[in-house]
């Protein structure tokens, strides 16, 4: 049972209440009776938030597996790859994005360590194909390096994968760091150059 603030001092006065101050001004206590407390009205409206939240977040989480799932069929039939399923991660894991097993259960972290919404599906498919590819390699070696970049490329081919496109550069930041510094501060840059040796 979860207490409330006012449950809490409740609590409080009514132990203060079973105490009997003797003549030296020193409590001591009289009763040591439980006193039953119950949630305040407060502390319902919070669990209803609570569930109702957790309910979005179960839903999410289901249909984010399910196109996983959907997903990792085609992978994996293209590839020859067979795996038991794949399953959302514990909500409390928060040091590894994806896991695979020996007997071919694969689970996936979908929601973010810090604030807990659910990844860029790209994430979860790079996730994804990275978790398949140590079905064939059950290392992390060259050959499962190679065999996961191949996963990824059908992937994309096939639009399951679309990773966002980072911005360009203006032609102005491209140049040497050398060249933006003494453009920013409007005047020649006068420190040392390293002389070449050879």
């Amino acid at each position: 049972m979860k207490w409330g603030a006012e449950a809490r001092k409740q609590y409080d006065v009514r132990q203060r209440e079973d105490r009997d101050f003797d003549d030296g001004g020193h409590a001591s206590i009289v009763s040591r009776r439980p006193i039953p407390l119950t949630p305040t009205a407060t502390d319902g409206k919070l669990d209803r938030v609570k569930n109702r939240k957790n309910g979005v977040d179960r839903a999410t989480s289901r249909s984010l597996i399910a196109r996983l799932n959907r997903d990792a069929e085609q992978i994996a039939w293209r590839f020859g790859l067979r795996y038991r399923s794949i399953e959302a991660e514990r909500a409390n894991v928060k040091s590894r994005y994806g896991i695979c097993y020996e007997d071919g259960v694969i689970k996936i972290r979908l929601r973010h360590a810090v604030t807990g919404k659910p990844l860029l599906y790209s994430s979860l498919v790079s996730t994804l194909c990275h978790e398949l590819a140590h079905l064939r390699h059950f290392n992390h070696g060259v050959r499962f390096r190679a065999f996961n970049l191949e996963l990824l490329e059908f992937a994309r081919e096939q639009g399951i994968y679309r990773p966002g496109r980072r911005p360009s550069r203006p032609a102005a930041a491209r140049q040497r760091p050398e060249a933006n510094r003494a453009d920013r501060h409007g005047q020649d840059d006068h420190r040392p150059v390293q002389l070449s040796l050879f």
